[in-house]
């Protein structure tokens, strides 16, 4: 029938609304799922349970997809992943320790590389500062120009206007004015009166509240003035009186101070109080027995000004809980001397064995017998109490009573350490060390007690038993199990040398340094411990553990090149010599320690020792550059210059370097042989071509000869040969400006910046060559070019900062000193600009920091003896001499021009700074 109706339907082409109902549902369909409708399944509609597909199925049809096929999925698994491996395994308290162990590894390793890891972070955060910096350091200058802006200028400004535009739409209602009632205004007038409500006992009658009263405060305080002019007034006739010969009844002095002492509290804290009150009343009420509830109900009425209260509270708390020390501590605190001190008794009599009584009662006395007194009391009472014996060896000044009361303390408290400790100090040696030996027996697991007997080891004349007690000493800690990490062992070193025991601090680094080292990580490790106690100033500490490190690494250099730099300025000449003489026997090939040994030498006057250390070094090393330099400077610097030029004669077969050819000629060219020094300069041009120094040399000689064209050709072959190299493009420069030809002048150094685009000499130059032309216009344009290529530049930036006009240096020295990270030419301008404001102790400390932060600059040091000629005294010009020689600057362009001069040649560092000083007066 249902065909049929279908049928019917289809012929007479209406859509039948309700066909839906005869279609098979759809898959996973339920039925009033979209209404909410969540349904069931049962086991009839998913059929009986099968087994999935196999695992060779599943493979078949990965390979029909082209998939990777991987037979062990847990193959490539982490072999520290152990969610796999130990699924199945109970946690126990043995993987928890051993996870701890690991994490203190960890944590240790952590501590040692923190230091680099945060020096390396510094470094990485400042280049990021420097390539990213934030929006508000570039525009730093420009809010600092701000302060430069006059008040017509900021009167000139247009003030911000609406711009929500004219065409807003207002709302009427609030443009309206309405007549305010008289009501209201009475009402506020009310409620800005001060009045108050009095209670009960004030009025003598009914509340307030009841009989609807109010009373003015300003009543009441007009009634107070009152009746303190009436007691004023009664004063005044006491005062009279008294002075008739009667009595007075009130302190004249005493009444206004006691108003003023007076503790008025608000009615908040009178509540909170109250409160607090009731609470601690609950609680005590509720639990007699409970200590801190009386301890605390007592504080409430010392903070409420009661003391009264507060000892009533506190007493009964000492009845209802006499076994609580606290109670009766806090009781004595709360009373009188006299009365704490019965107090404290019957808190001894209730508590014998507490400590803290005792030693508050023996505080309370002040008679030093009777704490004396108390003391033995307490301790024969408590024998066992190291605190009480301390306290009872502390106030005898009797060294033998103090000793007899330590031996009666150690047989009562045979584990306390600092009683030994104490008792061996006062003892004889040959006691003290009965002692030592007895507390060692007693205590084997004390390494104090051990390198005290290292200590009187020492002490008594015999140093060389001290390496052998702490050998044992460590040997019997591990085996009783105590295991002290290495930086506890260094330490107990540091603290040993500070006390006066080196012996013993060397004796304990030998013993310890090798704790707690892994093998790949022990140079740079004890290296680093060396740095680090020689920086603390344990420089005892730091020598052993660098022989330490000698004994270890005998044939690595940079342990005795460290070892001698320490000892070079730390230690004595001898020691260095005797240990460079060490260093070239196990490091024979180390050419700078051959060379420090003859400079440490000639600088002490032993010039023949200097040239025999010399000789070995030749014997050593045959093709050494720097040691035949180092023996032709001797000579030249001894006026020995013939024997200078035949050891660079020979050096130039030997080993025959561009550095050896260069200083052939320029000891030929001091010596005044400059046809000589142009034919060595050609064949070492010839040799070495890209050599810049020869070419900058001959064009030299070439310009103090005035053979101009030929420098020229020199000057322009060594630009072609040696492009980078910018000295020699700024004496190609300097040339063509001497002679007058500032165009080419330019066009050389425009070539120079395009091959070295951020070179701050070539910048430099250019912008003192527009200032000497006198376009100082075009030389503040080429300045700002200079900044932009160069940003990090403190010479530039020091040049724009004198640049600027004087109110405005500082802002642009506090721009220049972010920039440029404070580098040593800025902050010698800032030290400058203190000295033009005549602020002399700013000045002198920053010339200091200068200094610090780079000590190479040699027109720092010009600069501060310039200041201290002006406003130190000798002592200080002397000292920054000292300084200079001990630093040996060697860079800026000014320094360079003087020291590098022909006619100061040899001349110490002292009279090249006095030099430069004076040559300083004609730059800025």
């Amino acid at each position: 029938m249902s065909n049929s109706f279908q049928a019917l339907n289809a012929s007479s082409g209406r859509v039948n609304k309700l066909a839906f109902l005869t279609q098979v549902a759809p898959t996973n369909w339920v039925g009033g799922l979209g209404r909410g409708a969540s349904g069931f399944t049962t086991r009839s509609d998913i059929g009986p349970a099968r087994e999935g597909p196999s695992a060779e199925t599943v493979a078949a049809a990965q390979a029909a997809r082209g998939e990777e096929i991987v037979e062990n999925p847990d193959a490539y698994a982490d072999p520290d992943d152990e969610k796999n491996i130990f699924a199945g395994t109970v946690y126990e308290q043995d993987d928890e320790e051993a996870d701890r162990v690991w994490e203190s590894v960890d944590d240790r390793i952590d501590q040692r590389r923190r230091v680099r890891r945060e020096i390396q972070e510094a470094a990485d955060l400042a280049a990021h500062r420097a390539a990213q910096p934030k929006i508000q350091t570039q525009f730093a200058d420009l809010k600092r120009g701000l302060t430069a802006v006059t008040d017509a200028e900021w009167e000139s400004l247009p003030e911000v206007g609406n711009l929500t535009g004219k065409k807003q739409k207002r709302n009427p209602r609030f443009e309206r004015d309405y007549a305010m009632p008289d009501s209201v205004t009475l009402g506020h007038l009310a409620s800005t009166n001060t009045v108050g409500e009095l209670t009960d006992a004030q009025m003598g009658a009914d509340t307030p509240a009841a009989t609807g009263t109010m009373t003015d405060l300003v009543e009441i305080g007009n009634a107070r003035d009152k009746v303190l002019s009436l007691k004023l007034d009664q004063l005044s006739a006491d005062t009279a009186a008294a002075a008739a010969g009667t009595s007075s009844t009130i302190d004249p002095k005493g009444y206004l101070t006691d108003l003023n002492s007076m503790v008025v509290q608000s009615d908040a804290q009178i509540g909170d109080i109250k409160r607090a009150r009731a609470l601690l009343d609950s609680v005590i009420k509720t639990n007699p027995k409970h200590a801190p509830g009386w301890i605390a109900a007592a504080a409430l009425e010392v903070h409420a000004k009661k003391m009264v209260a507060a000892r009533k509270i506190i007493a009964k708390g000492c009845e209802m809980c006499p076994k609580s020390e606290d109670v009766w501590l806090q009781a004595a605190e709360l009373n009188i001397p006299e009365n704490a001190k019965r107090i404290i008794a019957n808190a001894a009599r209730e508590l014998p064995q507490s400590v803290k009584i005792w030693m508050k009662a023996a505080a309370l006395e002040t008679d030093i017998t009777r704490r004396k007194n108390v003391l033995r009391k307490a301790v024969e009472t408590i024998p066992n109490s190291v605190t009480l014996w301390k306290e009872t060896v502390n106030l005898e000044t009797d060294p033998a009573d103090a000793r007899i009361l330590l031996a009666r303390a150690v047989e009562f408290v045979p584990s306390s350490v600092d009683l030994w400790l104490t008792l061996a100090r006062l003892e004889t040696p040959q006691a003290a060390q009965m002692v030592l030996n007895k507390a060692r027996k007693t205590i084997p697991t004390s390494h104090e007690i051990w390198i005290a007997a290292a200590r009187l080891t020492e002490q008594t004349g015999d140093p060389t038993k001290v390496e052998g007690i702490m050998a044992k000493a460590v040997a019997g800690l591990e085996a009783k199990q105590v295991m002290m990490d290495r930086e506890t062992w260094l330490k107990e070193a540091e603290r040993c040398e500070s006390e006066g025991s080196p012996v013993t601090a060397r004796a304990i680094v030998k013993a310890t340094l090798h704790l707690d080292v892994e093998e790949d990580q022990r140079m740079s490790t004890w290296m680093d411990d060396a740095a680090s106690s020689g920086a603390r100033g344990h420089f005892e500490t730091a020598r052993a553990i660098r022989a330490y490190l000698i004994n270890v690494f005998p044939d690595k250099r940079q342990v005795w090149w460290e070892a001698a730099k320490f000892e070079k300025a730390h230690g004595s000449y001898d020691d260095l010599q005797a240990l460079l003489a060490k260093a070239v026997l196990h490091c024979p090939r180390a050419e700078v320690l051959w060379l420090m040994g003859a400079k440490e030498r000639w600088l002490h006057g032993d010039v023949p020792g200097a040239r025999q250390t010399l000789a070995d070094a030749f014997q050593a090393n045959p093709e050494s550059e720097q040691i035949w330099l180092a023996a032709a400077k001797l000579e030249a610097e001894n006026g020995a210059m013939g024997r200078a030029k035949e050891l660079l004669a020979k050096a130039r077969q030997t080993a025959g370097t561009d550095k050896i050819w260069m200083k052939s000629a320029v000891l030929e060219r001091q010596s005044g042989s400059l046809d000589t020094a142009l034919s060595t300069l050609d064949e070492g041009i010839a040799k070495f071509p890209n050599f810049a120094k020869l070419y900058m040399i001959k064009g030299q000689i070439l310009e103090s000869q005035s053979k101009n064209p030929q420098a020229r050709e020199t000057y322009t072959k060594g630009v072609k040969a040696c492009p980078k190299s910018t000295a020699l493009w700024i004496l190609a420069s300097r040339l063509e400006e001497k002679a007058g030809v500032v165009i080419k002048a330019r066009s050389l150094l425009e070539k120079a910046r395009l091959l070295n685009p951020a070179d701050q000499d070539l910048w430099e130059e250019t912008v003192r060559v527009e200032e000497r032309s006198g376009s100082l216009a075009q030389s503040r344009t080429m300045l700002a070019r200079a900044i932009q290529e160069c940003p990090t530049s403190g010479r530039l930036w020091a040049i724009s900062i004198w640049n600027e006009p004087r109110p405005q240096r500082k802002s642009r020295s506090a721009d220049a000193l972010k920039k440029t990270s404070d580098d040593a030419n800025i902050i010698t301008v800032v030290a400058r600009l203190f000295w033009a404001d005549r602020k002399i102790e700013k000045a002198r400390s920053w010339f200091e920091r200068a200094i610090k932060q780079n000590p190479d600059v040699g027109e720092s040091w010009a600069w501060w003896y310039k200041f201290e000629l002006e406003y130190g005294t000798e002592e200080h010009r002397q000292a920054v001499v000292a300084r200079c020689t001990a630093a040996d600057p060697r860079h800026s362009p000014v320094w360079q021009s003087v020291s590098k001069d022909l006619a100061n040649q040899g001349k110490p560092i002292g009279e090249i700074l006095k030099l430069v000083e004076a040559k300083l007066e004609s730059v800025q």
